[in-house]
């Protein structure tokens, strides 16, 4: 239960603030991106439904980044 918590919420968060660090949220989406890689590598998702949580929360987090930044041009 807690492992499909932290897939629904950790990729968004790391994406958007990879991109609040760096202005760019390609590549805050990509250090995240290397970061899920790394973890599939060593092992901690052992489910096809960990990997399409956090490949649903990597989506969810870049959207929302990709607004933030429209808005932060904006204004």
């Amino acid at each position: 239960m807690w492992k499909m918590i932290a897939c629904l919420t950790l990729p968004f968060i790391l994406v958007v603030l990879f991109t609040r660090v760096t202005y760019n949220h390609y590549i805050g989406t990509l250090l995240t991106v290397a970061l899920l890689i790394v973890s599939y590598y060593k092992g901690y998702s052992n489910t096809w439904g960990v990997t399409f949580l956090d490949l649903a929360s990597l989506i969810a987090g870049f959207l929302y980044a990709r607004r933030m930044r429209e808005k932060a041009e904006t204004s």
